[in-house]
């Protein structure tokens, strides 16, 4: 299958689990979706149904990865295969301090021939696309050429997708928090990248919050991958399918994305796994509406507590006119 990377929801930590990628993808039946970034070891050793399982309808779904050995990843990104991912992406973007400790995440930036290497690695035991995910730069490091060199080597190695945060990494002194919003997006570098690089797919990432800002972007790149906006604000993806992807499908309004979600949220219950799992991640559908925020509330207040069920959904609904 060959990956129409046009939107796509970025690999966001504690957010963009399965249940979140089922929620999504009632939204938008074509923008790639991610998982959140797994660590080597995790894939490896851990609770693979937990860490890596998915639904059938996630496709297209790419898994992230973290890590630095070219052994694991490769383990990793043959396990990942096996089990139906479409594509595996190598995380060279986080800035936090325990990914540093672990010699992965942006500090890899500082590393391009080791980040060829994983990429030869993986590319070597699967047969899905291979793409990395990366910063503009690091630190003092965040000259234009140090990053064209980084590109350039691990495009040597076969890599022929980026994705760029527009946005460097501050390794030392901010936290992963700040280095959301610090230092400021430079789309300029991104675009340049396209340029020189025409024959790769360079897909834009960070501070998209409108579809109106992708079709923008999208005169200059390949793809634009939204981050927190889709999380926050998850309905902006509504209209990305007749958009971008020439869907003549209508959207689903809000209230039907509910109501197919609502078998989903019933087997999850019957398991004996709490609402709570689910329902955090729908709080912002109702982003700017009228009554958006009692919806928020309500559901807030209500679906972490013992027993709550389908109940906690429907009266929330009642607020916005369900």
């Amino acid at each position: 299958m060959t990956l129409d990377r046009r939107i796509s929801v970025a690999p966001m930590m504690d957010w963009t689990d399965r249940h979140d990628r089922y929620f999504l993808r009632l939204i938008s039946k074509h923008a790639v979706l991610y998982t959140e970034m797994v660590t080597t070891g995790a894939v490896v050793h851990g609770d693979r149904e937990r860490l890596l399982g998915f639904h059938a309808s996630e496709h297209p779904v790419a898994v992230q990865l973290g890590g630095s050995d070219p052994g694991q990843l490769a383990e990793s990104a043959r396990i990942a295969e096996d089990l139906g991912y479409d594509e595996v992406n190598l995380n060279v973007g986080c800035p936090s301090d325990r990914v540093q400790s672990g010699r992965f995440g942006a500090c890899l930036m500082a590393e391009p021939e080791l980040v060829a290497d994983c990429v030869t690695a993986m590319r070597k035991v699967v047969g899905v696309p291979v793409t990395v995910k990366t910063r503009i730069g690091i630190d003092d490091r965040d000259s234009y050429e140090e990053l064209h060199d980084f590109v350039r080597i691990v495009r040597d190695a076969g890599c022929e997708v980026f994705i760029i945060h527009a946005r460097k990494a501050w390794l030392k002194g901010l936290s992963p928090k700040q280095n959301r919003e610090i230092p400021p997006l430079s789309y300029e570098t991104v675009y340049r990248l396209k340029q020189d690089f025409p024959e790769l797919e360079i897909h834009l990432n960070g501070g998209v919050k409108s579809l109106d800002e992708a079709e923008r972007h999208l005169q200059h790149v390949d793809g634009v991958m939204i981050g927190r906006e889709a999380y926050h604000n998850p309905f902006v993806m509504a209209e990305v399918d007749q958009r971008f992807y020439g869907s003549p499908a209508e959207p689903l309004t809000r209230h039907q994305i509910i109501e197919r979600l609502t078998p989903y949220i019933e087997a999850h219950l019957a398991t004996g796994a709490p609402l709570s799992h689910i329902s955090r991640h729908i709080l912002g559908l109702f982003h700017g509406q009228p009554h958006g925020k009692q919806w928020r509330r309500y559901i807030s207040e209500n679906a972490h507590k013992k027993g709550a069920g389908l109940e906690v959904v429907a009266r929330a609904l009642q607020f916005v006119g369900g």
